[in-house]
C-alpha cells in the first residue's frame, strides 16, 4: 500500500480506497463510485465526479432496469426531488 503509480492522491488518506474496497468485498462498479468520489478534489476535479455520477447510471440500470433516458432527464428528476 505504500506504492502509487501515476501520483499521489490516495496516499494522504487513513484509509486508501482500494483498502477500503477490498477490505469491505465491494462490487466493481460501488468501488469504482467511492474512488472517484475521493478523489476528484485531488486529481481530475469534475471529469472525476462525472464518472462517479456515470457509474451511479449503470448501477441503477443494471441493478433495478431504469436506464436513463437521456441526460436532460437526470435533472428533470433531480429537480423533482
Amino acid at each position: 500500500m505504500g506504492k502509487q503509480e501515476g501520483g499521489s492522491h490516495y496516499k494522504d488518506y487513513a484509509i486508501q480506497p482500494v483498502e477500503f474496497i477490498y477490505t469491505n468485498n465491494v462490487p466493481f462498479i460501488e468501488g469504482n463510485i467511492i474512488k472517484y468520489v475521493m478523489r476528484h478534489r485531488e486529481k481530475n476535479g469534475v471529469q472525476d465526479l462525472m464518472k462517479a455520477r456515470h457509474y451511479i447510471d449503470l448501477l441503477i440500470d443494471l441493478e433495478y432496469n431504469q436506464p436513463l433516458q437521456d441526460e436532460n432527464q437526470r435533472f428533470i428528476e433531480t429537480a423533482q426531488c
